[in-house]
């Protein structure tokens, strides 16, 4: 599967299949994407390949060690290597959409999601952010949900 920011400069592939989806609702999210949730997925990094503009990629990262990649031309978020992981972050949007047959397992964050959303009940929900990255992991594989 293959995907591009907005302005097609930055483009990437992952071989394999695609885990589910997550959304996360934290205001950290919703502010760096301007939407109610963040939807993205974690691929394990040999699946992972640059197409091309890397060299485009600017990074902000907060005290916190909150991060967010996104094309210096266009602005659109792209993937980055989860600090001291072999996972890469990718975000949903990006992804070719023909060839997408991943679904929102999960939702993030709840307790601090905008108050004019709803969350979908075909969805796990977490009041908070999993426990661990194996736990999220483990929430994305799940195929056994609603819809």
């Amino acid at each position: 599967m293959n995907g591009e920011c907005l302005c097609g400069s930055v483009r990437f592939r992952i071989q394999g299949s695609l885990p589910n989806l997550y959304q996360c609702h934290c205001s950290l999210c919703r502010k760096a994407t301007g939407a109610a949730a963040n939807a993205a997925t974690l691929v394990p990094l040999e699946q992972f390949t640059w197409l091309a503009g890397e060299a485009l990629i600017r990074s902000y990262q907060k005290p916190s060690g909150f991060r967010s990649d996104f094309c210096g031309q266009c602005g659109s978020p792209v993937p980055n290597t989860l600090r001291d992981t072999p996972l890469v972050w990718v975000p949903a949007g990006l992804l070719d959409e023909n060839a997408n047959t991943a679904r929102v397992a999960v939702h993030l964050h709840q307790a601090s999601a905008a108050p004019w959303e709803l969350p979908l009940p075909q969805c796990s929900a977490l009041s908070g952010g999993p426990d661990s990255l194996a736990q999220l992991q483990q929430l994305l594989q799940s195929r056994d949900h609603p819809g």
